[in-house]
């Protein structure tokens, strides 16, 4: 039986994939960086220090690594003011699953933007932890931001279940079923552990 459940927030709960890629790309142009095609991809789940040394080592950003992430993060901050990009059935979901089980959150987002997130959503108090990768010593792909959300999440420990991003074709752009989603459908599959 479950004993905890822990989402991720870009991809699970916010739909800001592309919100990141446009904020880090826009200041790579500013700056006088070399963007390329596979920047998106090669950042995608990296902690902060991660990708922002990618940005200063691998897209030539003048300004140190530290910098770039406090630019980045307030440009995010800016993007978010009118309220994140919500994937449908997410804080539905996050209700739902609040009211029979202990809620963790593992991100690579900053702390700053995962407090904003889930207070925009009126959804922070029914996380008992959360977690970002900057906090841990890897970002994903590594599992380190999950092994430490899920035993903060639940004194149990025995079984955590885990919502990531997975993108597989034919699957719905929510992990979440909704009124609209058809029948016999595949969903993504939630991690457990």
């Amino acid at each position: 039986m479950t004993s905890a459940v822990v989402f991720d927030l870009d991809g699970v709960l916010v739909d800001s994939e592309q919100v990141w890629d446009g904020v880090r790309e826009e200041l790579a142009h500013e700056r006088g960086g070399r963007w390329h095609s596979g920047a998106q991809r090669d950042m995608m789940g990296m902690s902060s220090p991660e990708w922002s040394r990618y940005m200063h080592e691998r897209i030539g950003l003048t300004e140190a690594p530290e910098e770039i992430n406090r630019i980045v993060v307030e440009r995010m901050l800016e993007r978010y003011a009118d309220g994140p990009p919500w994937i449908e059935g997410a804080l539905a979901a996050v209700h739902r699953l609040a009211a029979g089980f202990p809620l963790g959150l593992a991100s690579s987002s900053n702390r700053e933007l995962i407090e904003t997130v889930l207070e925009a959503g009126g959804i922070a108090g029914l996380f008992r932890a959360t977690v970002s990768s900057e906090e841990v010593a890897l970002g994903k792909p590594a599992p380190d931001v999950y092994l430490e959300a899920a035993p903060r999440a639940s004194r149990s420990r025995t079984r955590i279940t885990a919502f990531a991003p997975r993108r597989e074709p034919g699957w719905p752009a929510s992990p979440f079923p909704t009124r609209t989603s058809r029948p016999g459908r595949r969903r993504p599959r939630p991690i457990s552990g």
